[in-house]
């Protein structure tokens, strides 16, 4: 057998498998959005859940879910950002590193319900917050932050050494270099990273399970802010979109459980889909914006 028809069945192997993931994925979303048709109901969808009555609605697990992910990125970003700078600029390669490395990859593989009880002991006990959307937050920060410096770290690795010499040359200090030029080329990837990031937030369950826990008040935005009827109030208990199907699977009473619980995942796995349709769309929309800027730039330095 020569080396061209090794080829030819090693690339047949490779898109059948490639199709296979695409069908069973395809299957999936048709699977729920079938199940959960009439999800796009706006009573359904800006309603108040009920624990007896059917016909309840999904509004305040949806807006927990919103505002989750919210406070989650603004937690989360800096510090993964600040994280992957480091690592790609600072960090002096040797056992230091590989060891910072090492705890980032084991961190990323760590199941999400270690990482709730995690939290459950350090944001829920010790605290004594109890189940709260900051508790909430930070464990999920705790479960994205490995990931997202890795995207940082590996986003600014990848701008050509040739193009930050170039800019220290022009007598551009380090941090000058990394701000004006070393970000803005990696902004895209970093971006990517941080919309993938924001669909797995959505659509995580078993750490907010002992963090943010399984009850949520009714919101009421004319209630003082530090009461739990405050939808902005970080220290309320917060049930968001993906516990609150694991909760109508599991232990739902209300006679419409199983319809309420397949609407809501249809709702989920669109929003999911969404992020992750908006990260190649941003990286693409960026990554031609800044190209263009650069190529601007240079006809007018050729011009003058």
């Amino acid at each position: 057998m020569n080396a061209r028809t090794v080829n030819n069945i090693w690339t047949g192997i490779l898109y059948a498998t490639s199709a296979l993931v695409v069908a069973l994925l395809l299957f999936l979303v048709y699977e729920i959005i079938a199940k959960g048709w009439g999800f796009w109901d706006w009573e359904f969808i800006t309603g108040n859940p009920s624990n007896t009555r059917a016909g309840g609605g999904i509004g305040p697990q949806l807006f927990n879910s919103f505002y989750m992910l919210v406070l989650t990125l603004i937690i989360s970003i800096p510090l993964g950002l600040g994280a992957g700078i480091y690592l790609a600029e600072y960090a002096k390669k040797g056992k230091f590193l590989n060891f910072v490395r090492l705890c980032i990859e084991t961190m990323a593989s760590l199941p999400s319900i270690v990482v709730g009880l995690f939290g459950l002991l350090v944001f829920v006990t010790l605290t004594g917050w109890g189940y709260t959307v900051i508790g909430g937050a930070l464990a999920l920060t705790i479960l994205n932050l490995p990931g997202l410096t890795r995207v940082c770290e590996n986003a600014i690795l990848e701008i050509p050494s040739s193009v930050k010499e170039a800019s220290l040359g022009l007598g551009s200090t380090k941090w000058q270099t990394l701000v004006r030029v070393s970000i803005p080329s990696a902004l895209p990837q970093i971006i990517t990273g941080v919309i993938l990031a924001a669909g797995r937030i959505f659509g995580e369950a078993a750490a907010l399970i002992y963090t943010a826990g399984l009850t949520t008040p009714l919101l009421n935005s004319a209630a003082d802010f530090s009461s739990p009827m405050h939808p902005l109030n970080p220290f309320r208990p917060a049930e968001t979109l993906a516990v609150h199907i694991w909760k109508l699977n599991s232990e739902g009473i209300v006679p419409d459980a199983k319809l309420i619980a397949t609407k809501a995942a249809a709702i989920l796995i669109i929003m999911v889909l969404v992020f992750n349709i908006l990260a190649r769309f941003a990286a693409g929309v960026l990554h031609k914006y800044l190209s263009g800027t650069k190529i601007r730039k240079r006809k007018v330095k050729a011009a003058a």
